[in-house]
């Protein structure tokens, strides 16, 4: 299997940078936000630490191709870099400490690329989870510094926690009703959002996660931590990994019923 420790290394060092980058901006007075074409907001701290990963990838690992959020694909060859320099601008641009730079490398291979690496950096926060193919996941604050993930052992749906971003995706897919069953089946709810729940099924502390519209760059990184914690990450089609344009994550033990709630089969 090949080792992906190098590349982690230089994730963290990319997140570390990044994280320098956004927080010297979180809650300042003068922070210029603008509205994309899809009406989502980007402030200037995105594209300033999407381009500081971008010019350290470029000197570290220049045969790479990129891929981020703010400025498109960079390059070509069977290893890509994923970014999302602030995962919840929204939170961000409010004052919500809940935002993420998302970091991930994809290789090529059967099906088309897949995260080997990921990295979640919540300076925010105080917190940083990240995981390698092989390797497992983790939590900390450094590599050296850090506490392994498993996803929990729950294995009914009475028992347990659900996590989800928002009702309006839902109900605009024609999914609402299915969702709403599965909330009235489970013990606990919460809207947490983006990132989160995601690192929170790695961590075992939720169970089930599903957002309904995503992009590439929100859930390369999230999806290798989850697996790697030992949960499974798919569209809700139920395709494996980061490609269905959706996401649905869990323990794996409550990942069918997951999938039959929010396609409606029960």
């Amino acid at each position: 299997m090949p080792d992906y420790l190098d590349d982690l290394r230089l994730a963290h060092v990319l997140a570390d940078a990044a994280d320098a980058a956004t927080m010297a901006r979180f809650k300042a007075l003068d922070l210029k936000v603008e509205t994309k074409p899809d009406m989502t907001p980007v402030s200037e701290a995105d594209r300033a630490a999407e381009e500081l990963i971008r010019g350290q990838l470029q000197r570290a690992r220049p045969r790479d191709a990129i891929l981020g959020e703010e400025y498109g694909v960079e390059g070509t060859g069977p290893r890509r870099w994923v970014i999302d320099p602030i995962d919840g601008t929204k939170n961000y641009v409010r004052g919500v400490p809940v935002w993420a730079t998302l970091i991930s490398l994809m290789e090529a291979g059967e099906g088309g690329f897949q995260p080997v690496v990921g990295v979640v950096s919540a300076p925010a926060l105080g917190r940083r989870w990240w995981a390698a193919q092989g390797y497992g996941a983790f939590s900390g604050r450094s590599l050296s510094a850090a506490t392994r993930l498993h996803v929990s052992r729950v294995s009914k749906l009475a028992d347990a926690s659900f996590a989800y971003s928002s009702l309006s995706g839902w109900e605009e897919q024609g999914r609402l009703d299915g969702f709403l069953d599965l909330t009235r089946e489970v013990w606990r709810t919460r809207a947490y959002g983006d990132f989160w729940p995601y690192m929170m099924v790695a961590e075992g502390a939720v169970d089930l996660c599903a957002e309904p519209e995503l992009s590439l760059w929100d859930m390369a990184a999230t999806s290798i931590v989850v697996t790697e914690a030992g949960g499974s990450f798919t569209g809700l089609d139920g395709r494996p990994g980061p490609h269905s344009g959706n996401a649905a994550a869990s323990n794996g033990l409550l990942h069918d019923e997951l999938l039959g709630y929010l396609n409606g089969l029960y």
